[in-house]
Parts: structure tokens; sequence; C-alpha cells
């Protein structure tokens, strides 16, 4: 059969060489047959909380965070109804934060595409830097005690509002809601704490689950040290149209996001399957490895053990260069010797959690990668390399046998695959 995997900007037509295949995709919603009209309704009628215009003063100092060019947030479109919607408040009172994380800083280019032309040729965009201390301020303590330091444009605004989208998270159950605050404006040294082994090697934390999850947790108590004063969160449909809106307070906009986005994307499967074919949902989603280990983690939930997981994801910025993600695997000569390393107490370094969620998936499956990394490279990091998806699985049919089941996850982490006899992960 025949299938169109979400891969880089292009997609990618694949030939699956069997008749005994599974196709696990979200539920297809159609896009809103007027965002900009949806918008307005859902931002004048919000969900627990007073309509947007009535909490935003004229004389406010506002700062609005939007994700990195990693996330597909439609940030042009929303941008401009949000400015028109508040056009009470003078251009110079706004600030657009781009919540990097631990990401690296965008350029003007990639900055001037995310936001539009006109946004960006008329509004006040900064950076987030995790890294560097003279861009952030004092915010709070954890419930632990520990230092918030978040950007220091975030910290000093009178009114702070939110952008993002809802999509199945392998850590966090769900993105949106706080996360768009944290880790996105924090310090790099409570993101290293956020990401810690134990939090990254926990049960609760995966996919569709958000109560009793500790990384959901501290996305909570940390998002929520500074007032948010407004949520705007969307759920998008695989043309990256929005499907819907959830705006109003942080935690009630989100839960109802979450909601609806887990009624569209869970499929239950009866028994795992020996090949599992995932992508990472095309761009801007699978720029890198590192981001690519979300569609792996989706393909694992329902891969046998010691099964493949083929994985097409473009990976045109590398590993990415920067960070420690590379060095981590490049470093180790196996999976186990990567969980050696982080799992040893005291041992703490920037992208290890990535690192340490890629060698779990390994454990349990081979993983094989079609992408634009060279095939030396891909060994390295202890993966295979695959220039041909067909080839490769008609090899694993030969060593398993021609009627092994085959699932195909065509994009990748916006789909939550879970085994029917277990848990539901949405609990």
């Amino acid at each position: 059969m025949f299938t169109h995997l979400q891969y880089g900007k292009d997609g990618l037509q694949i030939e699956i060489p069997s008749n005994n295949v599974t196709v696990l995709a979200p539920q297809f919603i159609a896009g809103l047959p007027d965002e900009a009209a949806a918008f307005a309704e859902a931002v004048r009628r919000p969900i627990n909380t007073k309509p947007l215009k009535e909490l935003i003063n004229a004389s406010d100092k506002v700062a609005i965070v939007i994700p990195d060019i990693t996330r597909p947030l439609p940030s042009d479109r929303l941008l401009g109804w949000l400015f028109a919607e508040l056009d009470h408040v003078p251009v110079g009172n706004f600030v657009i934060v781009n919540g990097t994380g631990s990401h690296r800083v965008n350029t003007p280019a990639e900055l001037e595409q995310m936001v539009g032309k006109d946004v960006a040729a008329r509004y006040r965009i900064v950076n987030h830097n995790s890294h560097d201390p003279a861009t952030l301020k004092f915010a709070g303590k954890t419930p632990d005690g520990r230092e918030v330091f978040y950007n220091r444009e975030y910290v000093e605004a009178d009114k702070r509002i939110v952008m993002g989208f809802i999509e199945p998270h392998f850590m966090a159950g769900f993105s949106g809601g706080y996360k768009g605050i944290f880790p996105a404006v924090a310090d790099i040294d409570l993101i290293m704490h956020y990401h810690r082994a134990e939090v990254i090697g926990s049960p609760k934390s995966t996919w569709g689950v958000l109560e009793g999850n500790p990384t959901q947790q501290q996305i909570r108590a940390n998002g929520s040290l500074l007032p948010v004063d407004f949520c705007i969160n969307v759920t998008l449909n695989r043309k990256r149209q929005i499907t819907a809106f959830f705006c109003g307070e942080t935690l009630a906009a989100h839960a109802k996001g979450c909601e609806h986005s887990r009624s569209t994307v869970m499929i239950p499967c009866s028994k795992p399957f020996p090949i599992v074919v995932t992508t990472n949902s095309g761009y801007p989603l699978d720029q890198n490895l590192y981001q690519a280990v979300k569609g792996m983690s989706a393909a694992a939930q329902v891969v046998q053990q010691d099964g493949l997981i083929i994985a097409a994801s473009k990976c045109n910025d590398g590993f990415p260069a920067h960070g420690n993600f590379k060095t981590l695997l490049f470093d180790h000569n196996s999976p186990q010797a990567i969980l050696d390393t982080i799992l040893a107490p005291g041992f703490s370094m920037y992208d290890q959690w990535e690192a340490q969620l890629l060698a779990m998936i390994r454990l349990k499956a081979r993983v094989a990668l079609h992408s634009d990394i060279p095939a030396d490279e891909v060994r390295r990091a202890h993966l295979e390399a695959t220039t041909d998806i067909a080839a490769t699985i008609s090899e694993e049919l030969k060593r398993i046998g021609p009627d092994a089941p085959i699932a195909v996850l065509p994009e990748g982490p916006m789909t939550i695959p879970y085994l029917a006899q277990t848990v539901q992960v949405g609990a």
C-alpha cells in the first residue's frame, strides 16, 4: 500500500510492501471556516475570566510569549488578530517574547517568518536566552525553594499573555497552557532541574498524562509564579489550520483544550507491532534529531520489545550542532552506557534529557532513521541509517516473516497510540 508521511516541507510518499498494515493517525478535523471571527469570539467570551479587552489597560506594558520556530503555531495570524483586539493599547507598550526555552535564539529572518513582516516591522521582539543572566530577573521560588529567574521583559511587564497550541507531548502529557511560560522563558539552571533524570524516567512523564505527571506538575507550579493574565491556545490539523480556540484562564482553558485533543488523537491498539513506521510530523517539528525523538517515542508506545521503529525525519538542521545532545550520543558505545552516565549520582549536563529518552527507546527497539544526516553519524548515534524505507521494511519482513503486522504513524507525535490492555494514558 502507498502512504504519505509528514516529512520536511513536502512530505514523503512511500510504498509499504505488505498488506498487513494499520495506519494510526489522529481524527482529521477541518479548519475553522473563519479563523479571525472565531478568535474574536474566543477572546470576548473566554473561559473562566473577563474578556481580553477588559483585562488590558491602555497604560499597561504587555508581554506576549510565543513559541519558537520549532513549533508550528500560526503566530503571524494570531498576533495580527490580537493587536486588532487590543487596538486601545499603544504599539510601544507591547513586547513579543520568543519563548525559546533552552533552544537556540532565532535569527531576524526566522522571527519575521514566525510573526509576519508587518508585526516584525512594527513591534518589539526579544529572543529569550536562558544562558544569559543579564537578560533574566528573579521571579520567585519553586515549591522546594529553588530560585526562579525568568526573561526580564516578561517579569517586568504589567500584563502577560501566553500563546501556544495543544498537542500530545512525550513528557508533559500535552503541550500548551503554562508550558508556554515554563520552561519557555526560564533560566538554564531551572530547566536543567526540570529535566532531571528521575523526572524524565518517571512512567507518569509521558503522553496524555496530566494528573500525577511530575513534568506537568513543575510546569504548573513554576509557570504560575507570576500572573498570566490571559491564555490563547489552539488546536491544529495536519494542514496547520486552526480547528478550535481555548482562551481565558490558563488552567481552565488548557484543561478544555486537552480534553478536546485527547478525544481526537488517542488510538487504542490490541497488541504491539513488530514494525512501526513513524515521523516527526514534518516541518517545523522535524528539523533536527533532538526533536525527532518525539516521533520515535510515539512509536515506542506500541512497538514490540526488540522490534523495529523506522523514523522519517528530515533533520535538515542536523542533531543540531549546538548543545550536548550529539556529544552524549557519540561519546558512549551503547544506549545502556548513555543511561549509566546520566543516571549516575551527581551527573548533570545540558541536553541529557533527550539523550536519556532516546537511549530508553533504543533499549526497547532498534531504530532506523531516514533523514538528511550522513549515515556514519546516524550510526554513531546508535541508530540505523536508511535511504529506502520500503527496502528496510522488506528486509525486516524477510527476517521475522512476511505477514508480520506493521503500524504507520504518518503524523508521528500528533498521535497517541496505546495498548488497550494497559492503563489509558489519559488517566
